[in-house]
C-alpha cells in the first residue's frame, strides 16, 4: 500500500495557467505521459526544456559531460535569498574549489566519527514522539535538524541558538513558492528580483542566525577550544590547489545549504519512510526485529539489511528532491531533437524512480527489489536520489547512516499505522504531504 500519485494533469493552457499550476503543485501541473516517455519538450514565451528520462541521456549531463550541463542560473532566481553563493548554486572553477574543501569532511571515515552523534539524535526522536495520531512531518523535521546541529555544531536542537534556526527555517518553507516567476523570465541581472517579503525576511533571519555560530565557531578556532565537528573540519580545510579557506561570508552560504539538504531532505525521506512501513505492516514487523537484535554501534547499523532495503525503496518512491535542473551550456542533439543552448535540462527523479519502461511494478513499495538482479540493473540506469557524477550530495553516506538509524530505532520503539487521511504528495522546498503525513504511533512496550 502506498498513497496516491498526484492526479497529473492533462490540459494544456496559457502561461498564466502554468505558473498557478506550478506554483500551487508543480508534480500534478506535469502530464502523466512523463512515466513512460524517454524525453519531452516544452516550448512557450517564457520557458523552453526538455524532460529526460532517458538513462543515457541522464548519464550524459550527469555524468559523462558534466561541464557542457551547469547548475541552471534560474535555479538561483528562487535559492539565493537564503543560499547566496553556495556549493549547491555555483559552477565550473568556483564550485571545484567548494567541492575541494567541503569533501574531505564528508569522507567514508568521517561517518565513524559522527555516529554517536547522530545515535543521540535518532534516540531522542524515539524517546520524544508521543503516541496517537500525528502528523510526523513536524517531527521528523526536528529530529533531521537536531541531528544536523549535533554533528555540524556539536549542539543539540535544545540549544536556542539551534532552535531558533530551525524554527525559521519552517517558515522560510512555508513562504517559498514552488516556482518563483523570476524563475521563468528570462530577466537582466540588474533588475530586482521578484522575492515575496516573506522570504526575503525569514532568508535573513535564518542567515542572521547562522552568522552568529560561524563567527563564533571561528573565535574558538583561534582559541584551541572549537569542538572536532564538521563545521570545524570545513572552517579549517584549505583548499589543496590554491591553499585558501572559507571566509565567514562564505561559510554562511555554505551552512544554509548544509542545514537545507541535511535538514529539510532528510526530514522528507524518513516522513515518507515511516508512513510507507505504517502502510505496509509485514515489513513494519521485519524492520523492527532486525532493530531489536541491532547494537547501538557502527557494527550493528551494518547488519541492518531490511531496514536500509526500506530507506532505499521510499527514496525510489518519494525522493526528496523531486526534480534537478541543468542548463544546456552549448547547442546539443538529443534523441533526434536539437537542445538550443540555454534550455533547461529537467532531471526528475519524481519520473524517473517510476517510469514504467525502467522498474517492474513502479508504484508497488517492494524492498525486496533491492535483492534482485532486476532492480540492481533499474537502480544503476535510473537511481538518483542524491543525484550522481561530479554533483553528487556530498552528504548521501550522512544521509542513509542517518535515515536507516532513525527509522530502526522508532520502529524499534512504535508500532506503526496509517493516519484516517492518505498523505497525497506535493513538491515544496522538498517532497511533501500536501496536508501533512498522519501517522498513529502505540508504543510497543504498551502492547506486551
Amino acid at each position: 500500500m502506498i498513497p496516491p500519485k498526484p492526479q497529473a494533469s492533462p490540459k494544456r493552457g496559457g502561461i498564466l495557467r502554468m505558473v498557478r499550476g506550478f506554483r500551487r503543485d508543480l508534480l500534478s501541473a506535469l502530464p502523466a505521459n512523463l512515466f513512460h516517455a524517454w524525453m519531452a519538450e516544452f516550448r512557450n514565451p517564457l520557458i523552453h526544456s526538455f524532460v529526460c528520462n532517458d538513462p543515457a541521456l541522464v548519464r550524459l549531463i550527469l555524468q559523462e559531460r558534466p561541464a557542457e550541463f551547469p547548475k541552471s542560473n534560474r535555479l538561483r532566481e528562487g535559492l539565493a535569498p537564503l543560499l547566496g553563493n553556495s556549493v549547491f548554486l555555483t559552477n565550473g572553477e568556483e564550485w571545484q574549489s567548494q567541492r575541494r574543501i567541503i569533501d574531505p569532511a564528508f569522507e567514508g571515515g568521517r561517518l565513524r566519527e559522527v555516529f554517536p552523534a547522530l545515535l543521540d539524535a535518532a534516540q531522542a526522536v524515539a524517546a520524544r514522539l508521543p503516541v496517537g495520531e500525528i502528523d510526523i512531518e513536524p517531527e521528523a523535521s526536528h529530529a533531521a535538524a537536531d541531528a544536523i546541529f549535533r554533528t555540524l555544531f556539536s549542539l543539540p536542537i535544545e540549544h536556542q541558538v539551534a532552535e531558533r534556526v530551525f524554527g525559521a527555517f519552517r517558515a522560510h518553507q512555508a513562504a517559498q513558492p514552488i516556482v518563483n516567476l523570476a524563475a521563468l523570465l528570462p530577466l537582466p541581472n540588474w533588475l530586482p528580483r521578484l522575492h515575496s517579503r516573506r522570504t526575503r525576511e525569514t532568508a535573513a533571519e535564518i542567515r542572521g542566525l547562522i552568522r552568529g555560530l560561524v563567527e563564533d565557531r571561528m573565535r574558538a578556532i583561534t582559541e584551541g577550544t572549537a569542538p572536532d565537528d564538521l563545521a570545524t573540519k570545513i572552517m579549517t580545510t584549505p583548499d589543496p590547489q590554491t591553499g585558501r579557506t572559507f571566509t565567514a561570508p562564505e561559510m554562511i552560504d555554505q551552512v544554509a545549504i548544509f542545514f537545507l539538504a541535511g535538514h529539510e531532505t532528510s526530514a522528507s525521506a524518513l516522513s515518507w519512510a515511516l508512513w510507507l512501513l505504517a502502510a505496509n505492516p509485514e515489513w513494519q514487523d521485519l524492520v523492527a526485529q532486525e532493530a531489536a537484535t541491532m547494537t547501538e554501534d557502527m557494527a550493528g547499523l551494518s547488519r541492518l539489511k531490511v531496514t536500509r532495503a526500506v530507506f532505499r525503496e521510499a527514496l525510489r518512491l518519494y525522493p526528496p528532491v523531486p526534480m534537478m535542473v541543468r542548463e544546456a551550456a552549448c547547442p546539443q542533439h538529443f534523441r533526434d531533437r536539437e537542445v538550443p543552448r540555454g534550455a533547461q535540462l529537467i532531471l526528475s527523479p519524481w519520473h524517473l524512480h517510476r517510469h514504467d519502461r525502467l522498474w517492474d511494478r513502479p508504484d508497488t513499495f517492494d524492498p525486496g527489489r533491492w535483492d534482485s538482479d532486476a532492480g540492481r540493473v533499474s537502480a544503476r540506469n535510473a537511481y538518483i536520489p542524491f543525484s550522481a557524477g561530479q554533483r553528487v550530495c556530498p552528504g548521501a553516506g550522512f544521509a542513509m547512516l542517518e535515515g536507516v538509524l532513525m527509522l530502526a530505532l522508532i520502529t524499534r520503539a512504535f508500532r506503526l499505522s496509517p493516519g484516517q487521511v492518505d498523505p497525497v504528495p506535493v513538491a515544496r522546498l522538498t517532497l511533501r504531504g500536501r496536508d501533512g503525513i498522519l501517522i498513529k504511533l502505540e508504543r510497543r512496550q504498551e502492547r506486551a
